[in-house]
């Protein structure tokens, strides 16, 4: 059956591809994948999701003898197959569905191979690999006529837009955001200087995992002026920048930007930097955050370690739930609105291109929404009355 590969080109790049019984290369996902990796620049894991899921896909198409260029027309049967078929090309395996069976996939997870195996077929259908008429099976074609004039193109002309026809509800999962007494907790909790700068960089600043675990030292502007380093920034900053890194580690933003840090990061890198030289001198890779109790020691902290290090943090502190990286992504940016910061610098600050991008982000503090019922007058009151 189909599995997946990692592949490393001569750059030194990587993606993930599939390969059949043979060890092939099934060349049509495979150029796919280094599509999304190098045209339109996603990262490793994304190619290793996108793979996993075309890899389900061919799977089914090849255990029920059909051929993957034309099986659009039967996806819902090969979303039934996504909930019964164990995973690992588990075939030989006997399910059993029905009341009392445990589906093997939820329906975010099908979900999420729907789109990749979409997005395959589309691009199969471009490169006239796959017949032109599976996009009618994919896809529900529609017009911008019943969205409100805001959400319309500013030409004026008819718009078309594609609605993907086979999609499971899934609930709504609200992330909530870290609260203050919570990250106060993780950072006493921490063993280390290098571990509570991973955390002030994750809840003080708002970076993501991948954001942080990319740091490099040169993108790190601590003194109040930064021309002597070339940057003609003011004020303590880092430069937050995509780039290919040995650790896999990928900032989700395509731009690149500056964000400002307080006088806690600060002193929270220095004290790192004083631990980071005790313990390996003027070694270690040029990233920012590196092992240092573990090997190999100075090679660059993973984002997987980061998650590790929050789950492990939130038993540590005896929290009653665990805090993810992007709870603390979240207590950041409702930090700072509470603090009466707006829309727009809250955009800016976490690296965001549309103005909307930032509200899902938004947990208005409690005390500020009492405060902000009772600023409404009373309708009783009439005028010249005073409350």
């Amino acid at each position: 059956m189909y599995e997946t590969l990692l592949v490393s080109m001569p750059s030194g790049t990587r993606y993930w591809t599939v390969v059949d019984d043979e060890l092939e290369v099934v060349q049509e996902a495979d150029r796919f994948l280094r599509e999304v990796r190098l045209a339109r620049g996603r990262a490793e894991t994304t190619t290793k999701a996108y793979a996993g899921a075309v890899t389900l896909f061919l799977r089914w198409c090849a255990s029920t003898g059909r051929e993957w260029s034309t099986a659009a027309r039967d996806m819902g049967l090969f979303m039934v197959w996504l909930r019964w078929a164990p995973g690992n090309g588990g075939q030989r395996r006997a399910v059993v569905p029905g009341p009392g069976g445990t589906p093997v996939r939820g329906d975010a997870r099908i979900n999420k191979v729907l789109t990749a195996v979409r997005m395959f077929l589309l691009h199969a259908v471009v490169n006239k690999a796959a017949p032109a008429w599976v996009l009618e099976q994919l896809y529900e074609l529609g017009d911008d006529r019943d969205l409100p004039v805001e959400a319309r193109g500013e030409s004026g002309g008819m718009r078309y837009r594609l609605r993907a026809r086979h999609r499971l509800q899934e609930p709504e999962a609200e992330v909530d955001r870290a609260t203050d007494e919570e990250v106060v907790a993780m950072l006493r909790a921490c063993r280390s200087a290098r571990d509570r700068l991973i955390v002030l960089l994750l809840s003080r600043v708002g970076l993501r995992p991948g954001q942080v675990a990319g740091l490099h030292r040169c993108d790190v502007h601590l003194l109040m002026d930064s021309r002597s380093l070339g940057c003609d920034v003011e004020g303590p900053h880092l430069h937050v920048i995509r780039r290919q890194n040995v650790n896999g580690a990928w900032s989700k933003s395509r731009k690149s930007w500056v964000m400002p840090v307080d006088f806690l990061v600060v002193q929270a890198a220095d004290q790192y930097a004083v631990e980071r030289y005790e313990i390996l001198g003027e070694g270690g890779s040029d990233f920012l955050l590196v092992n240092l109790f573990r090997p190999p020691y100075g090679s660059p902290v993973t984002t997987g370690a980061i998650g590790e290090l929050c789950e492990s943090l939130s038993g540590r502190a005896g929290l009653g739930r665990q805090v993810v990286p992007r709870m603390c992504r979240h207590a950041m940016a409702s930090n700072v609105v509470d603090a009466g910061g707006t829309l727009d610098e809250v955009q800016a600050l976490l690296g965001q291109k549309h103005p909307a991008s930032p509200r899902p982000y938004l947990h208005p503090d409690r005390a500020r929404l009492r405060a902000a019922v009772d600023r409404v007058a009373s309708p009783r009151l009439t005028e010249g009355e005073t409350r």
